[in-house]
C-alpha cells in the first residue's frame, strides 16, 4: 500500500533551464529532512516556438527520479496559469509553491512546513524582511502592498507575492483560483481572508536575481492593479 503524500512542493521553473537542476536537488535534500512521504512537481511550461530548455531539462529530472513530477505544457497564461497546473496535481495533505529562481531562500519552505503542522494554521507564508533585488522591485512591491491593504484592510498580509507559500490541501479545495497572471498570489491572500483562514508569516530575505531578466513589467503591474479593483468590487457585491 503506497503511503499518503505528505508534503507537494510545487516549483515554477519558468526558462530556468539549468539553473533548475541544483535547485531541484536541493529542495530534495531540504524535503528528505522533513517528512519521507513527498513529492516535487516541476512546472516546466513553456512558449511555443522560444528557445527555452527548461521543458526537456524537467522532465530529464523526474524520468531519472520518480520523486519528482513534470508539467510541460505550451503556456496559456503567466505565471498564475503555471502555478494553477502544479497545483492541479498536487496530492499532499500540505502544499507549498515557490519559485525556482532562487531569489527566495528554500529555508523558508522547511520554516513553514513545520509551522504549520504544529500551529494549527491553514496557511504559512513568508514576507519579504530583507530585499537585494534594486530599487525598483523594492517600489512596485511597496506600492503592491500598499493598495491591497488599503482595498482589502481586513487582511493585515505584509507582503501577499512573497513565497514560499505552504497551506493545507483542504484550504487549497476550497479557493477555486482562476488568475492566469500574476495576480495569483494575490488572489490566494484575498480568499484567505475571505474564508477567514488562520495564517501566519515569517520574515525572509529576498535575494538579486542573477542571469535571468525579470519577467515584472509595467503590463504585468497594470493587470496587477486591475484585477485589484476587480476583485475589490466583487467583495463588496
Amino acid at each position: 500500500m503506497l503511503e499518503e503524500i505528505e508534503l507537494s512542493i510545487v516549483i515554477l521553473c519558468y526558462r530556468s533551464e539549468e539553473s533548475i537542476i541544483d535547485f531541484s536537488k536541493r529542495v530534495k535534500d531540504l524535503a528528505l529532512g522533513l517528512t519521507p512521504n513527498f513529492e516535487i512537481i516541476l512546472v516546466g511550461n513553456y512558449v511555443l516556438g522560444s528557445d527555452d530548455r527548461t521543458k526537456d531539462i524537467v522532465e530529464q529530472i523526474a524520468n531519472q527520479d520518480n520523486v519528482f513530477k513534470a508539467v510541460c505544457k505550451p503556456k496559456e497564461g503567466m505565471m498564475g496559469w503555471d502555478m494553477r497546473t502544479g497545483l492541479e496535481i498536487a496530492t499532499g495533505k500540505y502544499i507549498c509553491v515557490i519559485d525556482g529562481d532562487g531569489q527566495f531562500p528554500i529555508e523558508g519552505i522547511s520554516d513553514c512546513f513545520q509551522l504549520i503542522k504544529t500551529g494549527n494554521y491553514e496557511l504559512v507564508k513568508t514576507y519579504r524582511e530583507q530585499r537585494n533585488d534594486g530599487l525598483y522591485r523594492k517600489v512596485i512591491s511597496k506600492v503592491y502592498n500598499l493598495i491591497f491593504s488599503i482595498l482589502f484592510p481586513d487582511l493585515d498580509s505584509k507582503d501577499v507575492n512573497s513565497k514560499p507559500k505552504v497551506f493545507t490541501k483542504s484550504l487549497y479545495d476550497k479557493m477555486n483560483l482562476t488568475s492566469d497572471d500574476w495576480f495569483i498570489d494575490a488572489e490566494i491572500m484575498i480568499n484567505v481572508g475571505r474564508m477567514k483562514a488562520k495564517y501566519y508569516e515569517i520574515p525572509t530575505k529576498f535575494y538579486e536575481l542573477h542571469g535571468i531578466v525579470s519577467f515584472v513589467k509595467i503590463s504585468a503591474i497594470l493587470e496587477f492593479l486591475r484585477n485589484l479593483i476587480v476583485f475589490r468590487l466583487k467583495k463588496s457585491k
